[in-house]
């Protein structure tokens, strides 16, 4: 009779060596490119899948994975790690799309130039949700319902004709409840006004940008 095997061990997720999960965060920015060009060919992800505000969450979400700290070291790393995280979408669904018959060019288009600013601002979110104060925190998740909701705004403003309104009113909430979770998790008056004003102002901020493109994108 055999004894029972020992359950596999679980490796922590801070075990990983950093190398790895770099790597694992620049392989996601390519994959989600990739996936961003099938997705608009399916219906019913074709206009999430011309939605900007999506890439942001996933750049500040593979920051978080590379495992970013806070730290005058870490953010200016991290803000960097945005950029290319960015950018490297671009390169996966440019890829993509051309491996699909679509012609696509990687000149300097008014999304490429956006991925700079974006991906700093991705990069210190990561780190920002990540910080012991309060204020920060509550900050970062003001700063991300302002993409969502800014960007949703201006899709029912401008495109739901064409695109349906279905998945901007999604986006909005997603962002309304971003931004609720950044006020309810402050424990002090400052850092409730925080989050709400920074996802207040933040908001108009983006809409404003938007609505000065004229309706770049989709």
């Amino acid at each position: 009779m055999t004894a029972p095997s020992a359950p596999a061990a679980v490796v922590p997720a801070h075990a990983v060596p950093a190398a790895a999960r770099v790597s694992m965060a620049l392989t996601g920015a390519l994959f989600a490119g990739v996936l961003t060009s099938f997705g608009q060919a399916v219906p019913g992800l074709a206009s999430i899948s011309n939605a900007a505000g999506p890439w942001f969450v996933v750049a500040a979400a593979l920051c978080l994975l590379a495992g970013v700290r806070a730290g005058r070291v870490a953010l200016p790393v991290a803000m960097v790690l945005g950029v290319v995280l960015l950018e490297l979408m671009h390169v996966g669904y440019w890829a993509a799309t051309n491996l699909r018959g679509y012609p696509d060019s990687l000149s300097l288009s008014v999304w490429l130039l956006l991925g700079v600013p974006a991906g700093l601002l991705a990069g210190a979110v990561a780190v920002a949700v990540r910080s012991t104060d309060e204020r920060w925190r509550g900050a970062a998740l003001g700063v991300s319902a302002a993409v969502l909701v800014g960007e949703g705004v201006r899709a029912l403003l401008q495109v739901a004709d064409t695109t349906g309104a279905a998945t901007w009113i999604v986006e909005v909430a997603v962002g309304l409840a971003a931004l609720v979770v950044g006020v309810a998790v402050a424990r002090t008056p400052t850092g409730r006004v925080v989050a709400l004003g920074t996802g207040v102002v933040g908001t108009v901020a983006v809409l404003a940008a938007y609505l000065a493109l004229g309706g770049a994108g989709s």
